[in-house]
């Protein structure tokens, strides 16, 4: 795939893109996620780049939305569905759904849809979802302890670039390898030619190792699964919501992943990416951190017991012997040793058991221990420093052993895992997706619409709208009266003030724009055609200067003569100029579009006056006030066909006439006739 063929797709954005594992499949199922992960791209440009390939796939050339009121529709229906997101994945992946004319992308979306609505989600469920995020790389791994050796250059560039964490040398011969490993606690030699060299250390020949990068380096997968330990336990988490009937949401989730598995694995690992858990890792930990101190009052240990017992002795040295003693230059410990050896063995003995229980060592490093406290008899009691450093050093290679052994084995259980991480969270932010537009074809009592294709019936359809209630009007969904409107063709739309004209214009867009985008409607049902573009003209204020209104008119020829399959609303279009200007232009539009096959409604206070001067047939709708209850016009909200509405100063004459001085106001009714 040419990626710099995406539109917004640059060299440098081409770049980062081509180090994804799959950035073809990201692109082409709109993973946002995936594409967030490459280097150097937030999760907003992620959904632009989606966005792109997925017209770029449908050879959508966009400008659906033509105007800046189209647009503002656009983004309130689009807010009303992330405001039901938990995730911020979910509302930005929200961004790659927009209005479209091509078929193939409308009805992908929709069977996308069909399949959302059907979910409902459980508050465990959406509990769970709020800790759920897309996965992230972690930092650079480094590891310092061990490096590969070589002697090909070509095959050191090779192991650099598969295992870049670690060190790689080149060396000459086993001598190299010997100094190697005078340096590093574990030479990985990567040539075959080493099989069978002896070298003093942990020399390693292992020609296979690019092979089986985890094996080397597991703290690669270990540290990704650390990274993303609470994000992988959240998806966990509402995968077994699901499981647990924590909501109806219509199917289970697609997961190619063992839960027991991967929660085992989460488990063992710790926040730093080492392994959590292992008895014997925590003992040798321990010993290895407290073997000094430990030590220490070992020797306090065993000098306390001599000192007790020589302060309880009274000790007998006959001339002769001191004499003798003093002689032969012994001293102190020549008197422990003869008067005192059953003491000193016993406070020697006490010291080492001290360091062996306190160290909770095994029988091999008790034996060590032994050496750490001399058995010729002295005062004050003192341990070897030589030895000890043998026990630390002993304890410290078994340690890091048990550690190794276990990261290596923690890595290839979850390095198995890691597709299906991946997948587990995937399909957990994709379930917010689809739980976000369930949600707000629940609030809104949205249906499916029913297009008439290209090639069907379709000619001379416009839309066709029952119950609808529009979403973007501030009021809760049960104060709105539902209404039914349907347009093929062009029409004027007549009304009184604050009677719904606009909100019914809302309406349309609305429903248009969310069938285009293939999401479900507020309404309950809705049939329509394909449409091309959507231009919605909002309500002029004040009358235009001349420049505004020269480059009004000019945006209607170009409408009105390549609109066919265009839906045009607009909303009282004669206050960009003098009432008797705005309806002969007005009648003049309403003419080509009719004759381009363009789909129009326009609101006016002049719909007489314009059917009156066009040269064709204009169809005229009317919502129609009832009359004026305590002052409030009483409106039915859904248009009347063919109907040309009373103005509300006529229902306010119509009202007085019947109050009093009738013969006024009847002359007064009459002009509205």
């Amino acid at each position: 795939m040419d990626l710099e063929s995406i539109p917004g797709v640059g060299a440098k954005t081409a770049r980062a893109l081509d180090e994804l594992d799959d950035p073809e499949r990201a692109l082409e199922s709109g993973d946002v996620a995936a594409l967030a992960s490459a280097p150097g791209v937030t999760v907003g440009r992620a959904a632009r780049i989606a966005r792109g390939a997925i017209r770029r796939e449908h050879d959508d050339p966009g400008g659906f939305l033509a105007t800046d009121r189209g647009r503002e529709i656009y983004r309130q229906v689009l807010s009303l569905c992330q405001d039901r997101t938990v995730t911020d994945y979910a509302a930005h992946r929200l961004e790659t759904l927009y209005p479209s004319s091509r078929q193939s992308r409308i009805q992908e979306v929709q069977n996308f849809s069909r399949r959302a609505i059907e979910r409902d989600p459980g508050s465990a469920v959406l509990e769970a979802l709020e800790g759920v995020e897309p996965l992230e790389r972690p930092g650079d791994v480094r590891v310092r302890d061990r490096c590969l050796a070589t002697t090909d250059a070509e095959r050191y560039a090779e192991a650099r670039e598969a295992i870049p964490e670690i060190s790689v040398e080149i060396v000459e011969d086993a001598q190299g390898l010997a100094e190697l490993a005078r340096g590093y606690s574990t030479v990985v030699a990567i040539d075959e030619s080493f099989a069978g060299v002896e070298v003093e250390g942990d020399v390693q020949v292992r020609p296979d190792a690019l092979a089986d990068p985890a094996d080397v380096v597991p703290e690669r997968p270990l540290a990704f699964f650390a990274r993303n330990r609470e994000r992988l336990r959240a998806a966990v988490a509402v995968h077994r919501a699901i499981d647990g009937g924590g909501g109806d949401t219509g199917s289970q989730l697609d997961a190619t992943v063992d839960l027991d598995a991967l929660e085992n694995g989460l488990e063992r690992l710790d926040d730093d990416g080492t392994v959590a858990g292992d008895p014997e890792l925590d003992r040798l930990t321990v010993a290895v951190d407290d073997l000094d101190a430990v030590a220490g009052v070992a020797e306090s240990v065993a000098n306390d017991r001599l000192r007790e017992a020589i302060e309880e002795r009274d000790v007998t040295i006959e001339g002769a012997d001191l004499l003798s003693l003093v002689e032969r230059g012994a001293g102190v410990d020549s008197l422990l040793s003869r008067e005192l050896a059953d003491e000193f063995a016993a406070a020697i003995e006490a010291a080492h058991e001290h360091l062996v229980d306190a160290l909770d060592l095994d029988v091999g490093e008790a034996e060590l221990a032994r050496h750490v406290f001399d058995d010729e008899p002295t005062f004050p009691v003192e341990r070897d420093e030589n030895a000890t450093a043998r026990l630390r050093e002993e304890l410290t290679v078994a340690r890091d052993r048990r550690a190794a052994q276990l990261k290596r084995d923690l890595a290839a259980d979850l390095a198995a895992q890691r597709e299906g991480a991946h997948g587990l969270v995937r399909s957990a932010l994709e379930l917010d997706v689809e739980l976000a537009i369930a949600r707000f074809a629940r609030d809104f009592e949205c249906t499916m619409p029913e297009f008439v294709w290209d090639g069907g019936d379709a000619e001379g359809t416009g839309f066709a709208i029952e119950g609808g209630r529009s979403p973007v009007l501030e009021e809760p969904l049960e104060a709105i009266e539902p209404v039914d409107y349907a347009v093929s063709g062009t029409t004027l739309l007549s009304g009184v003030n604050s009677g719904g004209k606009t909100s019914t214009l809302d309406l349309v867009a609305s429903v248009v724009v969310l069938a285009h985008m293939g999401l479900p409607v507020p309404a309950e049902g809705v049939r329509l055609r394909r449409f091309d573009d959507v231009h919605y003209h909002a309500k002029t204020q004040g009358t235009l200067d001349a420049g505004a209104f020269e480059s009004t008119v000019r945006e209607f020829a170009d409408l009105a003569t390549g609109g066919e399959g265009s839906l045009v609303l607009v909303d009282e279009l004669e206050s960009i100029t003098e009432p008797g200007a705005s309806a002969k232009i007005i009648a003049g539009i309403l003419e080509a579009l009719a004759e381009n096959g363009a789909t129009a409604v326009f609101v006016s206070h002049l719909a007489g006056e314009i059917r009156e001067m066009a040269a064709i047939d204009v169809a005229v709708d009317g919502i129609e006030a009832v009359g004026l209850v305590d002052g409030e016009l009483e409106v039915n909200r859904s248009p009347v066909k063919d109907h040309l509405a009373r103005s509300t100063p006529e229902l306010i004459v119509e009202k007085l006439a019947q109050e009093g001085n009738a013969a006024f106001y009847d002359r007064l009714l009459e002009k509205f006739e």
